[in-house]
């Protein structure tokens, strides 16, 4: 926001951000892809979500109030943080906060399918605030946390707020798509499309890699190991699985 938008009242908007992460790896045995699934849940506990997630708060300039985090048998992790807009104001010996109901969850499922040989981890981002605080900031650095390669993200603002005047406010800042607030070259790595619904604040934008580099999809195998024939049936074994995730339709 260029400026602060003057109001009767406190902001009572809602904003609230889902963000859908998709990382795509290829384990050729069964021992392999167990291994994959115990690696990427090791480097995604509910430790290091919660990390993630408590500096998000700290770059949208909220409070954390409570932080609840599990890791699961037998695998994936959920973090969820309660925040508030702002920090939280001593009165005596008693804290006080307006606290705007936002709250921050993240979840993430690691799972492979024994026939492709393909592993799929999937993490699942919610972010909602009330008031001036807007998540949109924070993508660059969500896309840069996680190994992104499809990418789905859905933003909605609800309810309204009224100016000085007593006139309804349902937008307090403006946005035509969620491409806006991600880097150029950022982007410049991802195919990206939008569907938005500008009359109900809706905005809807999907993004998958573009280059795919094998070696980093192989998971404990060394692409010259591996045949030319071979090396392109898991390519497009890949990107069938990369298409048909960001398509969200099975295509082949």
């Amino acid at each position: 926001m260029s400026e602060k938008l003057k109001l009767y009242g406190f902001n009572n908007l809602t904003k609230a951000l889902s963000f859908n992460i998709y990382d795509v790896c290829y384990a050729k045995t069964a021992r392999e892809q167990r291994d994959y699934i115990a690696y990427i849940d090791e480097q995604y506990n509910s430790d290091r979500l919660r990390k993630i997630m408590t500096t998000l708060t700290d770059m949208i300039g909220a409070h954390v109030l409570n932080i609840s985090q599990q890791d699961y048998d037998p695998q994936g992790a959920s973090v969820t943080l309660l925040i508030a807009e702002g920090s939280m104001v001593p009165a005596g010996e008693t804290q006080v906060a307006h606290l705007d109901k936002s709250h921050v969850t993240v979840h993430t499922y690691p799972e492979y399918h024994p026939e492709t040989c393909l592993a799929t981890f999937r993490v699942d981002l919610d972010v909602a605030t009330c008031g001036e605080i807007t998540p949109l900031s924070t993508l660059d650095y969500l896309i840069g946390s996680f190994e992104s390669d499809i990418i789905t993200m859905d933003y909605r603002v609800r309810g309204f707020t009224r100016n000085i005047d007593g006139k309804k406010v349902f937008l307090d800042h403006k946005i035509t798509s969620i491409q806006d607030y991600i880097a150029a070259e950022t982007l410049e790595r991802y195919d990206a499309v939008d569907i938005n619904v500008y009359e109900a604040n809706l905005f809807h934008t999907k993004m998958m890699l573009k280059e795919v580099d094998l070696q980093n999809y192989l998971f404990n195998t060394d692409i010259y190991e591996l045949p030319p024939k071979r090396r392109l049936d898991i390519m497009n074994s890949i990107r069938r699985e990369m298409i048909e995730i960001f398509s969200e339709r099975n295509v082949f």
